[in-house]
């Protein structure tokens, strides 16, 4: 165990949603976790989610020894240099600007980084991995897209589904993330893509951060940490060891009655169990070697285990999240 590497690195996690205490930042702390992208928001409107970033002041305030906001790419060195974990707020869903888009620029000033067009329904901005028929982006999302481009807020298409997907590359003027998801060649789940989504993602510029949720990937639960590193090896040679990065998924110590939240939000008056079933509804059990963020060190040493440089290990962990993210949230005039 090469802990000592690990501990060196900028490690960022581009995506986890877990019911948040002390315990859980001590275990990002011990993972050697420098930031961690944090859903903030499923299907919470604008007052909701003002809520939720006050919930988070006062865990800013309750927890500053050990965890601290982040602004810019600058916040995740200043985190690592303090020792502290980094928290960037994000949304999985569009409905924090409800139908106004001026609701974009007033939550990029409250810190909300990242905001998903759509979770995996229809949305006003774009189409959900889990509609039957894809429209693709809207003649709103259209507008989002280049309000977003201009007020340094990053495009999310994790839960999207293709034509949505490969639209909102086109039309954004600025590189985009797929912040949790895998390859659908190493695992068919309608949240997984495909290589010519992936292929597209990096020709522009975009990040793709692999899941660690075990309902997209190769053998569910079971799936080994040596073919997790196949599945990197893969992707990195179809989109450029530039390209990658991690986004785990996870969602630590969250109760079913979240998992339903998520699923079905106020939409559904029938249960929609998602990724899983009727006979499978709950959280799946997690994997061996990735229980919590104290198995950080795991991905590190797995990767150099695989064959991969100190150089391109220290970028999947977290260098190209950074590099991604200090161009992508510095405002700009696109010309409306």
């Amino acid at each position: 165990m090469n802990n000592a590497l690990h501990n060196d690195l900028i490690v960022i996690d581009g995506l986890q949603y877990s019911n948040w205490s002390r315990k859980i930042f001590e275990q990002l702390h011990q993972g050697g976790v420098t930031m961690v992208h944090a859903t903030i928001v499923y299907h919470e409107q604008i007052r909701e989610t003002l809520l939720r970033i006050a919930e988070w002041n006062r865990h800013f305030e309750q927890n500053s020894d050990l965890i601290m906001p982040v602004k810019s790419a600058a916040d995740i060195l200043l985190a690592k240099k303090l020792g502290k974990v980094g928290i960037m707020f994000g949304a999985q869903n569009c409905s924090p600007i409800e139908d106004d888009i001026g609701m974009i620029e007033v939550m990029r000033e409250l810190n909300l980084m990242i905001m998903q067009l759509t979770y995996n329904n229809q949305s006003l901005l774009a189409c959900g991995c889990y509609e039957a028929e894809d429209s693709g982006v809207t003649r709103f999302g259209r507008q989002a897209i280049k309000e977003m481009n201009r007020v340094g807020m990053v495009i999310d298409m994790s839960h999207s589904a293709e034509r949505s997907t490969l639209e909102a590359i086109e039309i954004s003027q600025r590189p985009i993330v797929i912040s949790h998801a895998n390859p659908t060649s190493f695992h068919e789940a309608k949240r997984n893509k495909s290589d010519t989504v992936l292929k597209a993602l990096g020709e522009s510029g975009g990040l793709l951060g692999f899941s660690l949720y075990p309902f997209h990937l190769k053998n569910g639960p079971d799936c080994t940490l040596n073919e997790f590193c196949d599945m990197v090896t893969s992707t990195a040679e179809l989109m450029g060891i530039d390209h990658i990065g991690i986004g785990t998924d996870l969602c630590q110590e969250q109760p079913l009655s979240i998992l339903e939240w998520m699923r079905n939000g106020r939409w559904s008056k029938d249960m929609d169990y998602g990724e899983g079933s009727k006979a499978n509804a709950n959280w799946p059990r997690p994997l061996s070697w990735f229980k919590d963020s104290r198995d950080f060190p795991n991905i590190t040493n797995g990767l150099l285990a695989r064959g991969f440089s100190h150089e391109d290990v220290a970028k999947v962990m977290g260098r190209n999240w950074l590099n991604f993210l200090d161009d992508a949230l510095k405002p700009i005039n696109v010309g409306l």
